[in-house]
């Protein structure tokens, strides 16, 4: 079991940048896949972008490709969501999440309590 904490979200306007940061606690962080999800208002949660357990692998949904980098830093049992060239629509809670095995939308079963992102126009 790990507990997850995110934080660096806020208010920024359209074509900044963010950093998002969520540690997490255990001594098996290295063993989980990460991931970060988003919830816009009367939205459902969607995966967003997920990395693998090494950091060798990574995917992103086709609304944040090219412009969001999700990255990890083992030994700080870390994972980061750096969010550039933002927009209006990106607007979301933005959750991180961790999948003991598997790497599907599904598969992630701890959650962080989400932190809100906002952009303005």
């Amino acid at each position: 079991q790990v507990q997850l904490v995110e934080s660096g979200g806020g208010l920024v306007q359209a074509g900044g940048s963010l950093r998002l940061s969520c540690a997490v606690s255990g001594r098996t962080f290295s063993r989980y896949a990460m991931a970060w999800f988003r919830q816009a208002p009367g939205k459902e949660r969607d995966l967003i972008a997920a990395i693998s357990w090494s950091g060798g692998t990574t995917k992103y949904a086709d609304s944040v490709k090219g412009r969001f980098i999700i990255s990890r830093d083992n030994a700080k049992n870390t994972v980061y969501l750096q969010m550039n060239s933002l927009k209006p629509e990106d607007t979301a809670v933005y959750y991180c999440a961790a999948a003991s095995e598997g790497w599907g939308a599904a598969d992630f079963r701890s959650w962080g309590q989400g932190t809100q992102v906002t952009v303005s126009s």
